[in-house]
């Protein structure tokens, strides 16, 4: 097991989350950590890399309001889309993911962890078909421009955007055509992109 707890982690952080959520994110790490042995999701192998990635998931928490509803484009085994449904137990959450075996994991994990927000669209998301959403999120999945692009028709000038990036994210924001509105947040190797809604 980890070294270091994932409640001191988070405070550590600046993360509040109440005793409930901290729990379902203990218990999703276990479960992540027994499929992923038989079913190779994440290469995150341990349960304190598992921590990492829960930590980097949360971490825009502390610069964002939690939204009525949200989109993560691509979620995986569960980064970071799943890990904030926990987080923000009121906002409707919908999980993108056309990979069986990553969606069968994200069906068994919403439905034991009791995640009555989650809901999981097993399909590429340009075939999603939803009202426009209040915040839309990814990590990792392919481009920003195309992932505005790819979004376009689930946005409306309310949505935000919050991408996972790595160091190309100002050559991405310089292809982008169109004046963005936004705030790259660096953490370690990361830079949370925030892309502020329209109005």
């Amino acid at each position: 097991m980890s070294s270091v707890g994932l409640k001191e982690r988070l405070v550590s952080e600046g993360i509040s989350l109440d005793d409930t959520a901290i729990i379902r994110l203990e218990s999703f790490a276990s479960l992540l950590h027994e499929w992923n042995g038989i079913h190779s999701l994440t290469g995150a192998k341990t349960i304190d890399a598992i921590y990492d990635n829960i930590i980097d998931s949360l971490y825009p928490l502390t610069f964002i309001a939690a939204p009525e509803t949200l989109l993560d484009v691509g979620t995986g085994a569960g980064f970071p889309g799943l890990v904030l449904s926990i987080a923000m137990p009121n906002t409707e959450v919908t999980l993108a993911e056309p990979l069986k075996k990553r969606v069968s994991f994200l069906k068994y994990a919403a439905l034991d962890l009791g995640l009555g927000n989650v809901t999981v669209a097993p399909k590429r998301v340009e075939h999603i078909t939803h009202a426009p959403f209040g915040l839309i999120s990814s990590r990792a999945v392919t481009n920003t421009k195309l992932l505005l692009d790819l979004t376009k028709h689930l946005s409306d000038t309310k949505t935000a955007y919050l991408f996972y990036k790595g160091s190309r994210v100002f050559d991405e924001i310089d292809a982008v055509e169109h004046q963005l509105d936004y705030d790259i947040v660096q953490k370690n190797q990361r830079n949370y992109l925030y892309i502020k809604a329209r109005n």
